[in-house]
């Protein structure tokens, strides 16, 4: 039986809480955590100097922290020592999400996150409702990038997300044109080719490691846009004869990829203490 990743647990059993350190790491030195952060472990927490805590950092380790000090405007860490992580996924998902409203664009960056989107371009495309000036782009960003911080500790992830800029649809089409792998865009109107015959037909071992997903706006996609992404090598995909929202369909795409070729389930699980030596 294999080695697998278990959750680093306290000696009382229960894990220790995760957080996220926008810097690489290493053991003996002492980093700051400010801000709503700082705030969640003193008043909601209730953490205190001594305990444990695991800190995930930019480059993807993570590593046993002790808490040397605490106020609300900021907590000190002392880095211990290096843990193990959780292992990466066998498929790298790149998802293209048309930007919807706030409250369903959040819940996109979130869920997606969650089952371990590596990557979320969003974008314009011509039936797009909403739109941001450079102000509103920049503050979206920033909030989208603090949403996958927050599911990368709560899905105990090696790393959160990563968030592109907003781009146009032609504009992201050039771009993806030369990225290799399964290229797939969510139609409504393809009537001949499903989700299930591409899991069908590529069996049990797919020929490509990324699956880079684009899921349109409430209104779908025009034809023209359709036209240019199969020109980048996308292919017209349904979900079958729902049509579902545009948030719906992107949590869908996500956890099915996953599930097929993904992540998505996990066996045989042993703590690292019982492996053999």
């Amino acid at each position: 039986m294999g080695l697998h990743y278990l959750p680093q647990i306290d000696r009382g059993g229960s894990p220790l809480r995760r957080f996220v350190i926008d810097r690489v790491l290493s053991p003996g030195m002492s980093v700051s955590i400010s801000g709503a952060e700082a705030r969640h472990m003193v008043r909601v927490l209730r953490l205190r100097p001594g305990d444990r805590v695991v800190l995930m950092d930019a480059g993807g380790a993570r590593f046993q922290g002790a808490i040397q000090s605490m106020a609300p405007r900021g907590v000190r860490v002392y880095v211990e020592v290096p843990l193990p992580g959780p292992p990466p996924s066998p498929v790298e998902i790149i998802l293209c999400q048309a930007v919807l409203k706030s409250r369903p664009m959040d819940f996109v960056v979130q869920k997606a996150s969650e089952l371990g989107v590596n990557r979320i371009i969003p974008f314009f495309s011509a039936r797009t409702v909403v739109r941001l000036d450079e102000k509103r782009h920049d503050a979206r960003l920033h909030h989208w990038k603090e949403i996958t911080r927050s599911s990368a500790k709560q899905a105990d992830r090696r790393a959160p997300a990563a968030i592109d800029p907003v781009r146009r649809f032609d504009d992201l089409m050039k771009r993806l044109r030369k990225e290799a792998g399964m290229k797939i865009i969510l139609w409504e109107e393809e009537d001949t080719l499903d989700l299930k015959r591409v899991f069908r037909e590529t069996k049990e071992k797919p020929g490509f490691r990324t699956v880079i997903g684009v899921v349109g706006p409430e209104g779908g996609f025009a034809s023209d846009e359709i036209h240019l992404a199969g020109e980048a090598g996308f292919v017209p995909v349904s979900l079958g004869h729902r049509i579902l929202r545009a948030e719906t369909a992107a949590i869908t795409l996500t956890a099915l990829v996953q599930y097929e070729w993904g992540d998505l389930g996990r066996t045989g699980l042993v703590s690292p203490l019982d492996s053999p030596r």
